[in-house]
């Protein structure tokens, strides 16, 4: 297994205070792209933290050896509109609650 700490980008610093109409559906499919892998054991948590020099995402990702990890962020919706990217940082283990 190989773990990642993700952290989602936005486009801009008050992203979350200015989503556009369109932004606000793809974010809506982001939370589901989460929460589907969340389901398949491919995250073990992930959500918004508000920064106050400008909000970011971030995601805990536990995958198999033969998986790419940016293959798998790319499939985000919200990136693939080109709303913001993703920063990977492999972690040496992962230890979880439960």
């Amino acid at each position: 297994m190989k773990y990642y700490l993700c952290k989602y980008i936005p486009p801009r610093a008050d992203f979350l205070a200015t989503l556009t109409a369109d932004e606000k559906a793809w974010m809506k499919q982001h939370g589901a792209f989460l929460d589907d892998l969340l389901a398949k054991g491919q995250i073990v948590a992930h959500g918004p933290v508000m920064d106050p020099s400008g909000g970011y995402g971030v995601s805990l990702y536990q995958i198999a050896d033969d998986q790419d990890i940016k293959a798998i962020t790319s499939q985000d919706p919200i990136v693939k509109n080109g709303a913001g990217h993703y920063e990977h940082h492999p972690m040496l283990h992962l230890k979880a609650r439960g």
